[in-house]
């Protein structure tokens, strides 16, 4: 990753579907029933990590399925307003999906999928999509595990030239993603984020600098891990971060709503690497955005540039005065 250049634009074919968000006092047990409140509609998943991205000065584009009804009207105007480009037609087959997210009040959440067009590949095949040299290409684990999406992204990146970033994040579904596509994108992937549950549920191991050790091992050489550990920020290791892995920690806030904070992280961390900062600032950067995003409620909650900025600020100012 280190040799690359940094990257000019992100494209992503990371599934954009609607978010139907509702607050809950907690969980219903099963066959029963809490009563919800502040129900929101909102562009959520991919959408949130393009974004994170476009707020803070890194080109984007949107290269998967958009459906012909409501949801996919929701997903292009909130694309547009973000500055956005939608790179395929939208679909004539049916409507976007959307997932259920429901929030606890300790900001935690929990989602339920109901996939649409955007599990099935586009009216363009893959391989037609023009990339720049220095493109950054990101895709999710939702992707990889549907049926007809997941191995056409896993046989396209493959063939991809070496200047492009390739950067994946598995998501809830890490180990719903079939052998052969996870392995596939491994090979392939330059960055690979993923949270401290979902590492564990990949590797096998519950400690921090083992799960990505594993991890690292099953990446080409020279290729980044970023296990995203919540309040305790990142730990890094490969690219130019050796062994034993580098752990950057985070600003301290009051979590409201955990909804895209995962996301905020890499849209944040590959607009940091585009303006030229390395692994470790790239993570600072992309731990304070994480931060800001889970003090306020809703899926793309990302800072903009000035917003990160004079939130870094302050946090060295709060540092130096305690020093």
């Amino acid at each position: 990753m280190s040799k690359r250049p940094p990257p000019t634009r992100l494209l992503s074919v990371g599934s954009v579907l609607a978010d139907i968000r509702l607050d809950v006092p907690c969980l219903p047990q099963r066959g029963g029933d809490v009563l919800g409140s502040e129900a929101t509609i909102s562009a959520g998943g991919g959408f949130n990590i393009l974004a994170a991205a476009a707020r803070n000065g890194l080109k984007a584009a949107f290269a998967g399925q958009h459906g012909n009804g409501p949801y996919g009207e929701r997903i292009r105007r909130e694309l547009a307003a973000e500055g956005i480009e939608a790179l395929m037609p939208a679909s004539r087959d049916g409507d976007s999906g959307f997932c259920i997210v429901m929030v606890e009040p300790d900001g935690e959440r929990t989602f339920v999928t109901s996939p649409g067009v955007e599990a099935r590949p586009g009216q363009k095949p893959l391989p037609t999509l023009q990339l720049g040299p220095a493109d950054a290409l990101f895709a999710s684990g939702y992707d990889l595990c549907y049926p007809e999406l997941g191995p056409a992204i896993a046989d396209w990146i493959g063939d991809l030239p070496a200047s492009v970033t390739v950067m994946i994040d598995p998501g809830p579904l890490v180990a719903d993603i079939p052998a052969e596509i996870m392995a596939a994108v491994l090979a392939r992937a330059d960055i690979f984020t993923l949270n401290r549950r979902e590492a564990g549920l990949l590797t096998g191991s519950d400690d921090r600098a083992e799960a990505a050790k594993r991890v690292r091992d099953r990446l080409s050489p020279g290729a980044l891990v970023i296990l995203r550990d919540g309040p305790a920020g990142c730990f890094l290791l490969g690219c130019d971060i050796g062994e034993p892995g580098l752990q950057v920690p985070a600003p301290v806030v009051q979590m409201v709503d955990a909804t895209g904070a995962g996301d905020a992280h890499t849209g944040v961390f590959l607009a940091a690497l585009a303006s030229g900062c390395p692994a470790a600032e790239a993570a600072r950067r992309a731990n304070a955005a994480a931060a800001l995003a889970v003090t306020r409620k809703g899926p793309a909650t990302a800072p903009r540039t000035d917003e990160l900025a004079a939130f870094l600020a302050e946090q060295e100012a709060e540092r130096t005065t305690k020093g």
